[in-house]
Order: structure tokens, then sequence, then C-alpha cells
């Protein structure tokens, strides 16, 4: 599991010289190995899909959120003092929070077809489980297909397109090297990042032909065989909007925000931070459309180290690179790849036990914009600078 499910580990020499390392770039030249080469090292089992397995982590996940919703409504108004309740809720906000985003990563899983063998049921359990999340999945689906297609490339990838340096803002030098700004930045990120992201498509790449949007049938982000599923999304996230407006009609306003909200509020923070983190680092290229291919963008991701919450998110974490190669693969195997892809990967497969809140301030700063190498021959490959 990475680092071994360490949260932070002590400065040291060894540790020092492990995290230059990891800034080291990667290689950018077509790799030595084919998909072929990777597929043929994963054991034959890890590809295979188990229903009652799947379902499994599911249960376990429903189990433990229905658990902290019955304790945070029957116990915590029993509560002797106030100062109980103002530590027992933060806690359930985090402890919900988390385990719905492992409820995220399997509705995820679903829209790659890696929970089982079957469309259908992988459509149904994504569609409930990703609506009850205020996401729309088939909507999600399509975009997040094409991201896996169009990896670390400036022109077609989907979500967490870099700038290019002629395209920075004049304010951006101010936000950067400014602590507060950068803070400011972060915050607005992860609280508002997703929904911004879903409705006017932020930090999206730009479609010139029409309003991207991820609840709009005729966004040009779809082709006409989606957009029908376009409305069935739309009508799973409204189903569960007017069973929350049921809810805080019954219950109160403050009831759906504390039970419901925050810990939403929490999931989609989890979201852009491991995104973002997984495709936010110094060390991994991107590609202009003269030297960019599948492979190479598939590499340029980074796996992380999120402690005990590898387990909680599924791995998702902390496979990511295998993830990319391997979309339809069930998360549960994921780890065992990793592990047998490693050898063959040698320096195109990067990973980062930085501590998370360390890396995430460290890419805020240092990943600003990409420009190509000057004195490299490639100059169709641009990494990542801050220098405004």
């Amino acid at each position: 599991m990475g680092a071994g499910g360490r949260l932070q580990v002590s400065p040291s020499p060894k540790n020092s010289e492990t995290t230059n390392n990891t800034l080291k770039r990667v290689p950018c030249e077509s790799p030595p190995f084919t998909l072929g080469d990777l597929k043929n090292a994963v054991p034959p089992h890890c590809f295979k899909r188990s229903i009652p397995r799947s379902f499994s982590y599911l249960l376990s996940d429903i189990i433990i959120s229905t658990s902290l919703y019955y304790l945070s409504t029957t116990c915590f108004p029993l509560l002797p003092h106030p100062l109980f309740s103002y530590l027992a809720w933060p806690l359930y906000w985090i402890c919900q929070g988390c385990i719905l985003f492992g409820v995220w990563v399997i509705a995820h899983e679903c829209g790659h077809h890696a929970f089982s063998d079957y469309q259908w049921l992988d459509d149904a359990v994504g569609l409930v489980f990703h609506s009850f999340l205020l996401v729309p999945y088939f909507s999600w689906k399509h975009s997040h297909r094409r991201h896996h297609a169009n990896t670390a490339s400036l022109e077609r990838d989907e979500v967490f397109v870099p700038k290019k340096k002629y395209d920075i803002t004049w304010y951006s030098k101010y936000l950067s090297n400014n602590p507060l700004a950068r803070t400011v930045v972060l915050t607005v990120q992860f609280t508002l990042g997703w929904p911004l992201y879903l409705a006017f498509n932020v930090s999206g790449r730009p479609y010139p032909d029409g309003f991207a949007c991820h609840f709009h049938p005729n966004a040009p982000i779809y082709n006409d065989r989606e957009r029908l599923q376009i409305y069935v999304s739309d009508a799973g996230v409204l189903s569960v909007c007017y069973g929350l407006y049921r809810y805080a009609a019954s219950r109160g306003v403050a009831s759906m925000v504390c039970v419901y909200g925050v810990p939403l509020l929490i999931v989609n923070g989890c979201l852009v931070l491991v995104t973002y983190l997984h495709h936010t680092h110094a060390s991994l290229p991107h590609y202009d459309s003269s030297e960019w291919d599948w492979l190479r963008g598939a590499l340029a991701t980074v796996d992380r180290d999120y402690g005990v919450l590898n387990k909680v998110f599924h791995n998702i974490t902390d496979t990511h690179v295998a993830h990319h190669l391997f979309s339809t693969m069930p998360h549960y195997n994921a780890m065992e790849a990793t592990e047998a892809i490693k050898p063959i990967l040698g320096e195109y497969y990067r990973f980062d036990g930085t501590p998370v809140v360390k890396a995430m301030w460290r890419e805020a700063k240092e990943c600003i914009y990409v420009e190509p190498d000057r004195q490299g021959e490639k100059k169709g490959v641009f990494w990542y600078n801050n220098k405004l």
C-alpha cells in the first residue's frame, strides 16, 4: 500500500533523496514496452470482475454510512452537553464524507465497466449511487471516458488541463506567490470546484462550439447517441434533490445540511483533491498533438499515499497509474497489478509519498503553467513551471 499506510515520515537523508527522485522528470520518450507487455505481466485473475466481491465493498460502505447516520440522528441529541455536539458533528462529517467518497469511487468504477461483467448492472448501480451524491452518472461516465482516452493531451484532455504560459492572467503571480491568496484559491477549488466543473466546465477543456455543461443534453461534450442518457442522469439527480427537499420539509434544513450537506462537501473536496494530485506534479509531462500518444498520456499520472484512507478510498489513490492503463480492472485487484507492472515501468512509474497537505501546497505553488523545455529537442512536450 505505497508507504505501508504511514501518514507521515520523519525527515531523513534517505527520505530527502527519495523526494528528489520523486520530483525528477519521468521519461517523455516513447517507452520500450507496450501495453501488451504490461498486460502480460499482470496475473490474469486481476482482470476478473466478481459480482459478490464488488457488492461486498459497496454493502460494507453502505452499512458504515447508515450506522453513522443512525448515530448522528439518535445519539447526538442525547449528548449531555453542547460541547460534545460541537466535537461529535465534525467527527461525523469527516467519517461520513470519507466513507461516501468510497461509495463515489465504486460508482465511478461502474462507469468504467469494472464492477461486473454486465453493463446493465454496472449502469444501474452507478446511476443509483452517483445520483445519490448528486453526480449525473451517464454525463460523467462519457466525459470521464474521454479523459482516459486523452490523458495529458493539451488539446483533448477533459479536466485539469494546464494553461500555457501565454494564457496565464496578469494576476496569477499574485495568487501563486501569496500564501493567503493561495489558501483562498485552494479553498474555493476544493469546495466549489466539482459543481463548477459539472455546471460550467471550470478547469475543463474549452468547447468553442457551445455551452459545455454536464446537465445539458445538447452540450458539445456529447454525441447524438449519448444525449438521451443525459436526460436519465438529470432525472436521477432531480429525484434525489426532491428527496432532500422532502427530508428538509420533514426534519428541517439544518438537519439535512448536517447529515447530508456537509458530508457531500467533503466528498466533493476529496474528489477534487485526489484528481488534482494525480494529474498535477512537476515530474509529469503534458503533450501537444505533435508528441501525444495514448500510452505516454496514460503514464503521465502519479500514485499518492493517503495513509489509512487508501483503503477507505478503495485504493484509487495509490493505484491510479494501473487504473489509467487498465480502467476495467476492479479496484480490489489493482494493488497486485501495480506491483506486477512496476518492474517493467521502471522510471516511467511515479509514486510520491509526500504527506497530502504538503503535496497539495507544493503543487499549488510550483505547478502554475506548462511550457516546452527550450533546451530539449521535443518542443511538443510541456512541463510545469511557476516563474512568472
